[in-house]
């Protein structure tokens, strides 16, 4: 890396001045020896520190991609900041040492601190322009792009997100309001197990989108005024304008004069409508939650749950009536019955899917 071969070659230069230093006194064999043995040390010891340094700064940093404007604003007024505050911790070496190697120790420390300072204003941008009330005026985020559509953090961990983004109809560029993307890396860590998952699951689907030639914009969306990440989803589409997706009831209910696309509605109203008394066959693969159920799947992926066919488990194609359906976030649930076990007095005819 260049960060750690420029650290190297300062302490390479300091570790050769104290090599002259020390052999100051002898001979010119002396001197060149303490030189030799200076670089050598202040080589290896350069590319430790290096390798140290990028590694200390790597455990405490976030992601880098998509860095808003803001950030790499204050991450250079905190690296120009960090060099001063470098300097000036080194201000006693030349009061009090008076060596020759003043010099190179007073850059690589300044160096350090200097990279260690674009770092903290990177992560913390957003933060720091708050804090200077200078947010409403940097902010790179006034107009949304021609085409572009909102994300809340619900959408992006809905299956319909990964299918429907990677195919384009989502829109020419999708906007992931930061507060998302921040919630997304905290519920990761999730000590509930199912909601770690879909995180993860949002952000592998946000890199397939990318992948599949989206463009997938991380955009800033704090208001001081919002909690909720909700809220700030919510002023940011007013704001911007654009239509907003979600997957939550609640911010498809919300108020605001701005279009809002509810995918659970959308998947519903795509899904097969399984209608009462239609003939369906499925593989029986386990038995249910209640006592007496078998849990099967159609071949789109909806669960179908059938009544009284625990013993049928492990059974394949078998033949089942849909007694009722109900959409969930993870697809239509399917209520059935095994077909044969039911009787029809009536002399009709169960439907059979096509």
């Amino acid at each position: 890396m260049v960060f750690v071969e420029i650290l190297r070659l300062i302490v390479v230069l300091a570790g050769a001045l104290v090599g002259l230093a020390v052999g100051g006194s002898g001979s010119t064999t002396g001197r060149a020896v303490g030189a030799v043995i200076g670089v050598l040390v202040g080589y290896v010891l350069g590319g430790i520190a290096g390798r140290l340094v990028v590694r200390g700064v790597r455990r405490a940093n976030r992601s880098l991609m998509d860095i808003p404007a803001l950030e790499i604003l204050a991450g250079a007024f905190l690296a120009g900041l960090g060099f001063l505050v470098g300097v000036v911790l080194c201000l006693p070496l030349f009061f009090f040492v008076h060596g020759d190697f003043d010099y190179p120790i007073a850059a690589a420390v300044a160096w350090v601190f200097a990279a260690i300072g674009f770092r903290i204003g990177a992560m913390n941008g957003r933060r720091i322009a708050e804090s200077a009330r200078i947010m409403r005026k940097l902010d790179p985020i006034q107009q949304a792009p021609e085409g572009s559509v909102l994300v809340d953090t619900s959408a992006v961990m809905d299956r319909a997100f990964l299918v429907l983004g990677t195919a384009g109809l989502l829109g020419r560029e999708i906007l992931v309001p930061e507060p998302v993307a921040d919630e997304l890396r905290t519920l990761t860590e999730s000590p509930d197990h199912v909601s770690s998952r879909r995180a993860r699951r949002g952000l592998e689907a946000i890199d397939a989108v990318r992948s599949a030639g989206i463009t997938v914009s991380i955009v800033p969306g704090d208001f001081p005024d919002a909690a909720m990440t909700e809220e700030k989803v919510l002023q940011l589409a007013s704001r911007l304008g654009v239509r907003l997706y979600t997957s939550s009831s609640e911010v498809a209910r919300s108020h605001v004069e701005v279009p809002i696309v509810d995918l659970r509605m959308l998947v519903s109203d795509l899904a097969p409508d399984h209608v009462p008394g239609e003939l369906l066959s499925v593989d029986l693969v386990r038995t249910g939650r209640q006592s007496g159920q078998a849990i099967g799947y159609l071949p789109d992926g909806d669960m179908v749950v059938v009544n009284e066919a625990d013993h049928l488990v492990g059974q394949k194609a078998v033949e089942v009536v849909v007694l009722s359906t109900r959409p969930t976030n993870q697809g239509l649930l399917v209520f059935a019955r095994v077909a044969s076990e039911i009787s029809n007095g009536t002399g009709d005819t169960a439907i059979r899917a096509v």
